[in-house]
């Protein structure tokens, strides 16, 4: 970790918060309102290989005013690969009712660390990003967390015109804010979107995970909470 900081770069879904229920579990839980019951396990399995195979949720040519309709065009071929060869009575009713589902801070839980971590944060005078491949209804997710008061920016893929791991995104959140690589540390939960993306952009990164991911990539750094994270700045 780097012995000067200006900053510290958040991953959202997965790290600051994270869904009440396995996706799975919350797809079927919509479904059963319109009148189809799905195998929860089979629905988990089914959006991890939509989820994977889609294409990044980032328009670099889109006009400003098109960004939120191209976000939920590319929820619904997500959704729509989901539920390919499974019958549901109306398919529209039941996107519309999930996409507003998930736009719900209801869906989520912050992180038992995220608003300790983040307000600390502020008394130390540590500015605090988010770099997301979120669309823009992360905004009002960490609204309704309580966590916007001490998010000094956010910066979304959709609107950035790239996703992590494009080290493209974290370049489009340093401008913004006017800060260099080494003055940011990136936390996050992912090897190749948060671990590669920002190294590749230059900045230092602390993972958030368990003895699986560490496995997975012994190079990287990673704590196995974000209350380690607040230790590890405290001890710098």
């Amino acid at each position: 970790m780097p012995r000067t900081l200006r900053a510290i770069s958040f991953d959202a879904a997965g790290t600051l918060f994270h869904p009440i229920r396995p996706v799975g579990v919350l797809y079927a839980e919509v479904a059963a309102r319109h009148g189809a019951h799905v195998d929860v396990e089979a629905l988990q399995g089914r959006f991890q290989r939509a989820f994977g195979a889609a294409p990044p949720l980032a328009f670099p040519a889109a006009p400003a005013p098109e960004v939120r309709h191209r976000e939920r065009a590319w929820w619904h071929a997500v959704v729509s690969e989901v539920f390919r060869d499974i019958p549901i009575p109306d398919f529209e009713a039941y996107f519309a009712d999930l996409f507003e589902t998930f736009a719900s801070a209801q869906t989520w839980r912050p992180d038992p660390a995220a608003l300790p971590l983040l307000r600390a944060l502020r008394g130390r005078d540590m500015r605090v990003l988010v770099v997301s491949n979120f669309d823009a209804r992360v905004r009002g997710i960490l609204d309704g967390l309580g966590m916007t008061p001490w998010i000094d920016a956010v910066t979304i893929s959709s609107e950035a015109g790239a996703a992590k791991p494009d080290p493209a995104i974290f370049r489009v959140a340093l401008s913004a804010s006017g800060l260099a690589p080494a003055d940011v540390l990136h936390v996050g939960d992912t090897i190749r979107e948060d671990w590669a993306g920002a190294r590749a952009a230059g900045l230092p990164v602390l993972l958030v995970g368990g003895a699986d991911l560490r496995q997975a990539a012994p190079e990287a750094d990673v704590v196995p909470n974000l209350a380690e994270v607040g230790s590890r700045l405290a001890r710098r």
